[in-house]
């Protein structure tokens, strides 16, 4: 019996350390990202906008200890009602090109097992969950296969729906205008 744990202990290590690799990997990026966010108030910031699709900006900025520059789509918006209360969602191509992700910074106070909803033209698209908080906020992340990326491309309005309570949901209502062109014009 004692054996059993030890192998299976052993796997789970090797099985933890790839997946903090790929966890640090996409943390990078993320701060990265995050850092661009917090910086758009300053003129002089870093990861300048590159370029404004309708609605959504196109922001780069090369990551500390990367080797080439890392760029994102970003929209950020507040809830109607709570002025306190804001949204930023970042769409971006992996450093290989070969995965699409959407990152999500919710506010804190988030309650984390409901994670965050998506309704694309008012049709429940489901739920994705929060991988990690910040000083600035709680981030859920979605590897984008073709088929969401087409009904993103493809909608009219989208919401985001966090929750505080479960039984208390706040819509954030993004506007997907300029998000196709966008994403087709990320290097």
């Amino acid at each position: 019996m004692r054996l059993f744990r030890r192998q299976a202990t052993s796997q789970a290590i090797a099985r933890d350390r790839a997946h903090a690799e790929i966890f640090f990997r996409v943390a990078g990026a993320l701060l990265s990202v995050a850092l661009l966010f917090a910086l758009t108030q300053a003129a002089h910031a870093q990861g300048a906008v590159r370029s404004v699709h309708g609605d959504w900006q196109i922001r780069c900025d090369t990551p500390p200890g990367a080797q080439g520059e890392q760029c994102a789509l970003i929209q950020s918006v507040v809830a109607e009602d709570r002025s306190n209360a804001g949204l930023t969602v970042i769409v971006l191509k992996t450093a290989d090109q070969k995965s699409k992700l959407m990152r999500v910074v919710a506010p804190l106070g988030v309650l984390l097992p409901s994670g965050l909803g998506l309704k694309l033209d008012n049709q429940d698209v489901g739920r994705a969950g929060f991988v990690r908080c910040l000083p600035n906020g709680c981030v859920a992340e979605v590897m984008m296969d073709d088929k969401l990326l087409g009904q993103l491309k493809n909608a009219k309005t989208a919401t985001f729906i966090i929750f505080e309570t479960p039984e208390e949901g706040i819509g954030f209502p993004l506007s997907l205008n300029g998000l196709s062109e966008g994403y087709d014009k990320l290097p």
